[in-house]
Formats: structure tokens, sequence, C-alpha cells
């Protein structure tokens, strides 16, 4: 079974950082990318960043371009998210999702059960 499985979500106050990690298991890691998308309460779902396994290429939504950073560890299976600086409007529940290919095109078919990020002023 496909798996995604997102932690490291947290309090902490404006300015701080966190790191999310997603440990991917049921499929070929190398064969998708791997995105971040939000929701926060009575928000619509945002795509944040995304990974694609083809070539590394990384997307990041305006919002967190230049403070969160995506990355991608093969030998484990998992993507990480540092978010740095973060803001009280970054607060939100934080999931992963796999790609329905190798690259971002902001189409997920796999969803991780969340991790909520809350950022205190």
């Amino acid at each position: 079974d496909v798996q995604l499985q997102a932690s490291g979500g947290g309090l902490v106050q404006a300015g701080g950082s966190l790191r999310l990690s997603c440990v991917a298991s049921g499929f070929r890691f190398g064969d998708y990318a791997i995105g971040w998308l939000r929701q926060a309460p009575g928000k619509e779902r945002e795509g944040v960043s995304c990974i694609s396994s083809s070539d590394g290429s990384t997307y990041y939504s305006d919002s967190v371009k230049g403070r969160f950073t995506i990355s991608s560890d093969n030998a484990k299976n998992t993507v990480y998210l540092q978010m740095n600086n973060l803001k009280v409007e970054d607060a939100a529940v934080y999931y992963c999702a796999r790609g329905t290919g190798a690259t971002c095109t902001g189409r997920y078919g796999y969803w991780g059960q969340g991790t909520q990020v809350t950022v205190s002023s």
C-alpha cells in the first residue's frame, strides 16, 4: 500500500523554524514527485512546494518562496520541508502527497495524514 507519513509539526513563535518530514513507502520513490500542501481552517488547500524525482527541480508558492526549502533523501525515501522565518499565516495542517508522475504538475494521487503547524505571534 502507498503510505506517506508526515511529521515534524508543532508550535513555534513567529520568526522561528520547523522541519517537516515525509516518509514514503509502498512504491518506487524515485518514480514520483512529492509535494507539500497545507490547509488552514476556513481556507482552501494550497500547494506549498514540490520536488520532481525526474530532475530534482523544485517548486514553491509565492507565499513561501525564499523561506521554505524542499529536499529529498532517496536513500531514506524521505522528503523534507525546511520552514524558516515562519509567519502567523503559515499556520495550517501540512500534508505531503505523491504526484501522478515524476514531474511536479500540481496533481496528486495519494495523500498522507497531516501534521499541524501552529505559529504564535
